[in-house]
């Protein structure tokens, strides 16, 4: 079975990311074959700057390797390091419908919230079809507001293997984890870099320890009982502390003399323990770039047989010769 999932060079990495999808897609390097990829070309349709999109597509690399991504178990590369995806948009290009793109919501989403409307923004679908389609993906993760997409590439695949009267796609599943966490932000609105409510894991001690002791609480006073049902700070501990620590946790809320602060200080300290090794491993990684787009390299090797070995049946299917 073959997993793939495209990953948006965004840059930093919080906590929110990690439970909400990092740590899951790592994790499925147990279940089947993982094929996951940067996706330089997809963030070129809001990325305008060449240092930016060079410096975040190097720090997913590192991020996602420092977190787990082994290149042995799964294929791992940069999107734009396997050119036929690009080959394989254009072929899809002339199978799809004017009339399906115009209902992707995610292009109305984001061209009514000021996003400037362009070819590339309104055929985003296509090149996602084009990833999907080009490594017989079986399943696609997706979050629920990526289903359309999926269910598009099916109608794309469709409508090409109709056109040439070959099985030349395999249909692919859209997977949405529906345990998927949602991780709350620091004022307990869902943790986001747009609402600037984000603690990240890879940021300095410094900064780490500021974004947490700036978690949102009622106003309740030392030697007051406090309610951990409804804390920020107790929601967040949930994500790094065992059932024992979390009855301690629970005592300690139900028990006057301590303060939020102090159950801020134990919570830094948890995020700290459970993000150490990673924090090693990713420093490592930054003081050896060269270990890091080796890995790359190897990656898109790998998707590039894969690829080019596709390209060539649907060129022949085709009658590109």
């Amino acid at each position: 079975m073959r997993i793939l999932s495209g990953i948006q060079p965004s840059g930093t990495i919080h906590i929110g990311n990690y439970f909400g999808m990092v740590k899951k897609m790592i994790e499925s390097q147990n279940d089947g074959e993982l094929f996951a990829f940067i996706a330089s070309y997809h963030a070129l349709t809001s990325v305008k700057d060449k240092e930016v999109l060079e410096q975040n597509t190097f720090e997913a690399a590192v991020n996602f390797l420092a977190l787990g991504m082994d290149p042995e178990k799964s294929t791992f590369w940069v999107q734009h390091h396997v050119k036929e995806v690009l080959e394989l948009y254009w072929l899809l290009s002339n199978h799809t419908s004017m009339g399906l793109l115009e209902r992707a919501h995610s292009y109305k989403d984001k061209t009514a919230r000021g996003i400037q409307a362009n070819h590339g923004l309104f055929s985003y679908p296509v090149l996602m079809a084009a990833d999907i389609l080009l490594f017989d993906s079986n399943i696609v993760p997706v979050g629920k507001d990526q289903i359309q997409h999926v269910e598009m590439t099916r109608d794309i695949a469709t409508s090409f293997n109709h056109a040439y009267k070959q099985e030349l796609f395999v249909m692919p599943e859209s997977k949405v984890d529906e345990d998927l966490a949602t991780v709350p932000g620091t004022d307990g609105a869902k943790m986001s870099k747009s609402y600037g409510n984000t603690i990240d894991m890879f940021n300095t001690k410094k900064k780490i320890k500021k974004q947490v002791m700036g978690i949102v609480t009622d106003s309740k006073e030392l030697d007051e009982v406090k309610n951990h049902e409804n804390c920020n700070i107790y929601k967040l501990s949930e994500l790094f502390m065992n059932e024992n620590e979390l009855k301690d946790l629970q005592q300690r809320y139900a028990t006057p003399g301590e303060g939020y602060g102090h159950f801020k200080l134990t919570l830094l300290d948890k995020i700290n323990e459970h993000f150490a090794p990673y924090q090693e491993r990713r420093e490592h990684l930054l003081a050896n770039p060269k270990e890091v787009h080796e890995i790359l390299a190897y990656g898109a090797s790998k998707a590039s047989k894969i690829a080019s070995e596709k390209m060539r049946v649907i060129r022949d299917a085709v009658g590109l010769i």
